[in-house]
C-alpha cells in the first residue's frame, strides 16, 4: 500500500524507536494513507513541511486493527490513557484511566503494525471529556466523526520497519495546509460545543456508570 508521513524534513530511511514515547501508540513510525492529512501534519507548527511518501508491504505483518468490528472505542482510548499524558487530575479521571487499562487495554506487544484513529489536539481533548464524566460514551463516539479524523497506520516492529520503503518527498505550504488543519480543527470544535451543549438520553452511558457496573469488554451496551 501508499502511505504517507508528514514531517518537517525528508525522511528516507525511518528509523525503529525514533519517535516520542508519548505518541498515541508509543514508539513507532506513524503513517496515513491519506496524503492531504499526511500535508496538514507535516505543518502542524506553522512551518513548511514534507510529505514523504512510501510504498508499504503488509505481507508477513501482524496487524492490529483498533477500528474493526472486533473492537469499540474504549479499547482505542484505554490503549491512549496508556502512552498519552496530560490528562487532567482530580474528578474520576484517574480511576477511569486505571478502569480502562485493566478492563479494555489491547496488548500492542505482539503487533507489527497498529491501524486506528489519530487523537490530534481536538480529539484528545474529547477523549479526556469523556474520561473526565462530562461526556457520554455516544457524544464521545459522535465527536471522534468531526472533522473527518484520520486513521493512522503505525509501524511498531523491527519486521515491520524492513516492509518499509522510500518513494519520494514533497515540499507542503503551511500557507495552505496550516490553515487547512486549524479550520478543520476549528470546525470539529464548533460541531463538538454544538453536541456537547444537548441534552443527554436518559440511556446514555457515562464512565461512572461503567465502573458502577463494572462493564467489560463484552458488554452490548459499548457496541
Amino acid at each position: 500500500m501508499k502511505v504517507y508521513h508528514g514531517s518537517d524534513h525528508i525522511i528516507e530511511a525511518p528509523v525503529f524507536n525514533g519517535s516520542k514515547r508519548a505518541n498515541d501508540y508509543g514508539y513507532g513510525f506513524y503513517t496515513t494513507q491519506n496524503i492531504e492529512l499526511a500535508k496538514e501534519w507535516a505543518c502542524g507548527d506553522g512551518k513548511d513541511g514534507y510529505v514523504n511518501s512510501y510504498e508499504l508491504n503488509l505481507k508477513g505483518l501482524k496487524v492490529l486493527d483498533l477500528n474493526s468490528d472486533d473492537y469499540n472505542i474504549l479499547n482505542w482510548l484505554a490503549v491512549l490513557t496508556k502512552h498519552r499524558s496530560y490528562w487532567q487530575s482530580g474528578s474520576i479521571a484517574e480511576e477511569a484511566k486505571e478502569y480502562l487499562q485493566k478492563n479494555f487495554y489491547v496488548d500492542i506487544s505482539p503487533y507489527d503494525v497498529i491501524c486506528g484513529y489519530r487523537a490530534d489536539d481536538s480529539y484528545f481533548s474529547f477523549a479526556q471529556d469523556f474520561v473526565a464524566g462530562a461526556i457520554s460514551l455516544s457524544k464521545l463516539s459522535e465527536a471522534m466523526r468531526l472533522g473527518k479524523l484520520g486513521e493512522q497506520i503505525v509501524l511498531k516492529s523491527k519486521k515491520a520497519f524492513s516492509k518499509i520503503k522510500f518513494v519520494e518527498s514533497e515540499q507542503v505550504s503551511a500557507d495552505v495546509y496550516f490553515e487547512k488543519k486549524t479550520a478543520r480543527d476549528r470546525e470539529a470544535r464548533r460541531e463538538y460545543r454544538k453536541s456537547k451543549g444537548l441534552a443527554d438520553s436518559v440511556n446514555d452511558i457515562f464512565i461512572i456508570d461503567i465502573m458502577r457496573e463494572g462493564m467489560k469488554n463484552d458488554n452490548p451496551r459499548l457496541r
